[in-house]
């Protein structure tokens, strides 16, 4: 069996130390051992003459430790016991320098943990009350974007929808029951129809709905542009023209708007209704209005604010309902449900102006495709969910030439005017 230094001198040393036997010879051999661990036992000085009794002690020895009379091993084993000991030893004098870095570090802030504190975009909810009724609560934020926004339209009214919107297009001179009748035509002409398109068909039939077709083909421009200086005439929109006109000319008045083969239908059709069920008027309520052929919730609603002065609703359109998600105020699926999430916890006294307010910016600024959240005043501020950040406003250049810089993290890239790719 194999055995280590340590080990074959601890077996000398405690031979040396036994007790005497029966046989002197081994009395004498572990006197001899010893003396190579006595004081300068290895100097080769003659030691002074002792008996047997004085080499069986231990007063001859150096009063050392054991370990001191071994020689060192060559290269020393470390134990887990001693690795355990000492790396607890060491552990226990870090700890005070890790206690007194943790505050240090957490002092700080990660830009994880600043987007955390930042305030969260919460939609409108629903919240039960202890009664069993429901109530819901405004999206968070909800007044900063509606202020913002409306200061900014305020400040900016360049939109169509400001000069050419359905509730700008009746004739100023006609009576209030015409201009009732003329707002709901200009309503039902406008879906899926841009306003400045509808404007147009307006006005043509504000002028040549009482005319012979041959005579409105035939009139020259310059004889346009005397009729404008002269006084302003009555308007040839009314509910007798339009159950008088030929629906094929009806059709070719209005032939710019999108979907004007039914709109003429459906104009036509209203025309009998109102005059046979409504004394030649419009209806007064939402619901009877919906009754009309091509007249839906919002054109309803906008009407009775527009024509009858009342507020029962709001008119969503697309630009209401695109919006209005794009800012997480809630998630709907289309403008009906965009609408009555907006009743719902929307005053009422911001019904009527909504509409107005949004489907000018979404003419605008917060364009269906290339929006412009460079120019919006809402950008910066962390208040719009879909905000393009990165896509700044246009701008002129030193050189004088306009550019408008390109989206970074955006749908589209918009190049510089006089900029190379």
């Amino acid at each position: 069996m194999r055995t280590s230094r340590a080990s074959k001198d601890t077996a000398k040393v405690l031979q040396a130390l036994s007790p005497p036997g029966r046989r002197q010879t081994r009395s004498a051999s572990g006197a001899n051992i010893l003396r190579e661990f006595a004081y300068n036992g290895g100097t080769g000085a003659e030691p002074a003459a002792s008996s047997d009794d004085d080499l069986s002690s231990l007063s001859s020895v150096a009063t050392v430790d054991m370990e001191d009379l071994l020689e060192p091993p060559a290269k020393r084993r470390k134990s887990k016991l001693a690795s355990v000991a000492t790396s607890g030893s060491r552990s226990t004098r870090r700890v005070p320098e890790r206690m007194i870095e943790k505050p240090v570090k957490n002092e700080s802030i990660s830009p994880k943990a600043k987007a955390a504190k930042a305030p969260r975009k919460v939609p409108a909810r629903k919240i039960k009350k202890e009664d069993g009724s429901h109530t819901v609560e405004p999206p968070s934020n909800w007044e900063t974007i509606y202020d913002t926004v409306k200061k900014m339209r305020e400040e900016n009214p360049t939109a169509p929808v400001d000069t050419m919107g359905c509730a700008e297009l009746y004739w100023r001179a006609s009576s209030p029951r015409d201009k009732r009748f003329q707002t709901l035509i200009a309503l039902m002409l406008s879906s899926q129809t841009k306003d400045t398109v509808t404007a147009v068909a307006m006005q043509r039939l504000h002028t040549e709905l009482g005319e012979a077709p041959d005579v409105a083909k035939q009139e020259p421009v310059i004889k346009q542009e005397e009729d404008v200086e002269k006084p302003t005439k009555d308007s040839t929109l009314n509910l007798e023209n339009i159950l008088a006109v030929p629906p094929e000319r009806l059709n070719q008045l209005i032939g710019t708007v999108g979907f004007h083969n039914n709109k003429t239908k459906y104009i036509k059709s209203a025309a009998l209704i109102l005059r046979d069920q409504y004394d030649s008027d419009i209806p007064s309520t939402a619901p009877e209005l919906m009754k009309l052929p091509g007249v839906g919730p919002k054109m309803a609603f906008l009407c009775m604010s527009a024509a009858w002065g009342k507020h029962e609703g709001i008119g969503v359109d697309v630009h209401v309902h695109r919006i209005t998600n794009l800012w997480g105020w809630h998630k709907t699926k289309n403008p009906e449900e965009t609408r009555m999430a907006l009743e719902s916890w929307l005053p009422k006294d911001k019904w009527h102006e909504i509409n107005k307010l949004l489907v000018g910016l979404g003419q605008t600024v917060c364009l269906p495709i290339g929006r412009k959240c460079g120019d919006c005043d809402l950008a910066g501020m962390k208040l719009c969910k879909s905000e393009i950040k990165g896509l700044a406003s246009k701008r002129k250049k030193q050189d004088g030439t306009i550019g408008v810089s390109k989206v970074e993290d955006g749908e589209e890239k918009i190049k510089i005017e006089g900029e190379e790719e």
